[in-house]
């Protein structure tokens, strides 16, 4: 399986520290070395990294985690592959435009013999995960000739989801760079943090930093894993069919697809 790493804050937020954690279990403390990606969203812009190579030992991947480019959502994938080839095609975050925005996309998970459908979205890779995100679009593209509001888009995202859960392990991170949506049908858990504000360790190296020194009594910040990243922590873990929409590191609405 793959994991899964998401951010969303109130305020542009670094994941140098996350992501120093959660690039060790790219290969070194974990199997998850057939590539990896991140995507930052720049206002209406989103900045891409993808690397078909391990993440661990990937100078990109080091540059990631030196280089603190800051946003208010971010999505992070490492892979370990089961359906479709290493390839930088089948590296995630997928990314598409629609109604004049950026789509970014995640899977952790496996559905089989998944198709996207008719549309125009359709996979450049081979994998169900970039299959998936392109059946989400079509399904919006069909649904909605002009751009609905927020609860309408939300209400077809609950409704696909419902279907991808009944058919397999769909954990999911998806974002048009104004909230993210997180989907947990086995396995994810997430941390908010706020003032005040204290150290954190990590699991997978040996790393602390005190974020009240690089924060303010305002800043609110959410990063969700598919293994919490910390072991200092109370991380919160998501009960299966569990969905969160995602604004400023604050829950805005949530449910449970697997659930009437």
């Amino acid at each position: 399986m793959c994991e899964l790493m998401g951010m969303s804050a109130n305020v542009p937020t670094d994941i140098c520290f996350s992501f120093s954690g959660l690039m060790q279990r790219g290969g070194r403390t974990g199997p998850h070395c057939d590539g990896w990606g991140v995507a930052f969203y720049e206002g209406s812009g989103v900045r891409c990294f993808h690397d078909p190579a391990p993440c661990h030992s990937s100078a990109i991947a080091q540059l990631i985690e030196s280089y603190p480019i800051k946003s208010e959502n971010v999505i992070c994938h490492i892979r370990q592959a089961n359906v479709g080839r290493v390839t930088l095609a089948n590296t995630h975050p997928f990314t598409r435009e629609l109604w004049g925005q950026y789509w970014t996309f995640a899977h952790n998970g496996q559905i089989n013999d998944f198709a996207a459908g008719e549309g125009p979205f359709q996979p450049v890779g081979n994998t169900d995960s970039e299959a998936i995100f392109c059946d989400l679009l079509n399904r919006l593209r069909a649904r909605f000739t002009q751009r609905p509001s927020q609860q309408e888009i939300l209400d077809c995202l609950t409704g696909a989801c419902a279907d991808y859960a009944r058919r397999g392990v769909c954990n999911l991170l998806l974002s048009n760079g104004e909230w993210l949506f997180s989907l947990c049908t086995t396995k994810l858990s997430w941390i908010t943090r706020r003032a005040p504000f204290g150290p954190a360790q990590l699991r997978d190296v040996e790393m602390v930093v005190d974020f009240q020194e690089h924060t303010t009594p305002n800043d609110v910040v959410t990063v969700i894993a598919t293994e919490p990243l910390t072991s200092n922590e109370q991380w919160n873990t998501c009960e299966s069919g569990e969905w969160r929409l995602w604004q400023g590191g604050e829950t805005l609405q949530q449910g449970n697809v697997l659930k009437g």
